[in-house]
């Protein structure tokens, strides 16, 4: 859910309602600012009021960027829109060219992009695979075409196609969800 509060929308991620004893009942949530990205918690007693945001979400294509901008292109009425990195954030490190994505939009104007739960992207430059490596908790680093560096199994070598978890887009690192071959 997305709410107004203090002239600002948050992002609600996560949210428990407590009763301490005799006291009045409250709800404590984690919210996330969607203007700077920011985490904050706050406590709601069951007198305050917030405002749901209604956000429109369309469906669009990434693009290309061009060092400053990042394009994308709605695949309803193929109208141009660019976006910059603030609005962005870490979902830069998973945009490949004719990647789908839903931006969504505040009052006409776009607040944040959902990203697939996966994106296959190609690894760029890792250490030479070693034939036969299986063992699963060895890990090496791999740079991927975005210049997102992953750690990956052995076995995967430059040019080769993985699958990579978006879930925690917004944690520092990230997580291998799975692999492709060429």
């Amino acid at each position: 859910m997305v709410i107004k509060f203090n002239n600002e929308l948050y992002s609600i991620f996560s949210m428990v309602h407590r009763t301490p004893g005799n006291l009045r009942g409250f709800v404590q949530v984690k919210m996330r600012s969607l203007r700077s990205g920011s985490q904050t918690e706050h406590r709601f007693s069951s007198e305050d009021r917030v405002e749901r945001a209604v956000l429109d979400e369309q469906e669009m294509e990434y693009l290309y960027d061009d060092g400053e901008y990042y394009y994308f292109m709605n695949t309803q009425s193929y109208e141009q829109l660019h976006l910059t990195k603030d609005i962005l954030g870490d979902a830069v490190d998973y945009l490949i060219p004719q990647l789908k994505v839903n931006v969504e939009f505040y009052e006409g104007k776009p607040m944040s992009v959902e990203l697939p739960p996966t994106v296959d992207m190609t690894v760029v430059e890792t250490e030479p695979g070693l034939k036969g490596a299986t063992v699963s908790n060895v890990t090496k680093p791999a740079k991927l075409e975005t210049g997102l560096v992953v750690n990956v199994p052995p076995f995967i070598n430059q040019g080769e196609k993985i699958r990579v978890s978006t879930a925690g887009r917004h944690l520092s690192g990230t997580r291998l969800a799975g692999y492709s071959g060429k």
